[in-house]
C-alpha cells in the first residue's frame, strides 16, 4: 500500500507535464504516504534514506506549490521543481523503510525539529538553484507576476532557507546536549554543516553588492546546493558520524 502511493504519485507528476492538476495529486499522495508512514511507525518518518528522501522531495512541492504563483511563466520555474521532487522521490525506492524502534538518544522533539527545519532549508536551497539555472539559461527573462525580480525572489527563497536552517543547527545542539552531554561532537556531518552554513552566510553578505547580483548570485546558489547535496547524502552515505544512514 505504501509503495503504491509512491508510484502513483510519480506518475502524477509525470502527467502533470500535460495536466497541472496531476501535480497537486501527485503532492497530495505524497502527503498520504508520510502520513500513512507516520501513523505506521508512530512517529515522524524522517529515520533513513527512503524516508528523508521523501521527506525532501515533499518539502520541495510544499514550497514551490506556492512560490511559483508569484512567477510570470510559472511552469518554467515548477516543472523543473517538479522534476527534482521526482529524483529525490525516485531515488527512495531503492532504500527499504526505516521501521525498527528508535534509540533513546532520537526520542525527543528537539531532534525532529532539527531534522525537519533542516529539510525545509534544503529544499528552499534547492528552489533557490533551480532559479539560478533558470537565471544562466535564459538571463534577459527576470520579471515575476508581481513585479519582484527573479533575483530578488531568489534572494528571498534562500533567505528563508538560512533562518531554517540556522534554527536547525541550534536546536540540533540541543539534541545533541541532551544526548551526549556536549554540543559539538566535531563530527564530518557537523563540520559540513557548519560549512554549508557559512557558504549560505556568504551569499547572503555577497548579496548586498550589485556587482553580486545577476548571474553571479545564482552560479553561488547552485554551488550551494551541490554542498546541500553532499552535507546531505554524502557525508551520510560515506563517512562515519552520528548522522549516518
Amino acid at each position: 500500500m505504501h509503495s503504491l502511493l509512491i508510484i502513483l504519485s510519480l506518475a502524477c507528476y509525470v502527467f502533470g507535464y500535460f495536466r497541472m492538476p496531476f501535480v497537486y495529486a501527485g503532492f497530495l499522495l505524497q502527503t498520504a504516504y508520510m502520513v500513512s508512514r507516520g501513523l505506521q511507525v508512530g512517529r515522524l518518518p524522517i529515520i533513513g534514506p527512503h524516508d528523508t528522501l521523501v521527506f525532501m522531495s515533499v518539502s520541495t512541492m510544499l514550497f514551490a506549490l506556492p512560490l511559483t504563483y508569484k512567477v510570470k511563466d510559472r511552469t518554467r520555474l515548477l516543472f523543473p521543481l517538479v522534476g527534482l521532487s521526482v529524483f529525490f522521490v525516485g531515488l527512495s525506492l531503492l532504500y527499504k523503510p526505516h521501521n525498527a524502534p528508535l534509540p533513546p538518544v532520537l526520542k525527543t522533539l528537539w531532534f525532529e525539529a532539527h531534522v525537519a527545519l533542516s529539510f525545509f532549508s534544503y529544499a528552499l536551497f534547492g528552489i533557490g538553484a533551480v532559479m539560478g539555472v533558470l537565471r544562466l539559461i535564459s538571463p534577459g527573462e527576470d520579471a515575476t507576476a508581481g513585479g519582484v525580480s527573479v533575483d530578488a525572489l531568489q534572494y528571498k527563497t534562500i533567505l528563508t532557507g538560512y533562518c531554517f536552517f540556522s534554527t536547525a543547527m541550534v536546536f540540533g545542539g540541543i539534541w545533541a546536549y541532551l544526548a551526549w552531554g556536549t554540543y559539538w561532537l566535531w563530527t564530518p556531518k557537523e563540520l559540513w554543516t557548519v560549512i554549508l552554513w557559512l557558504f549560505y552566510s556568504l551569499y547572503l553578505h555577497a548579496r548586498l553588492r550589485n556587482w553580486w547580483t545577476g548571474r553571479p548570485s545564482a552560479v553561488l546558489a547552485i554551488i550551494g546546493f551541490l554542498i546541500v547535496l553532499f552535507t546531505y547524502l554524502g557525508v551520510s552515505l560515506f563517512m562515519k558520524s552520528s548522522h549516518t544512514f
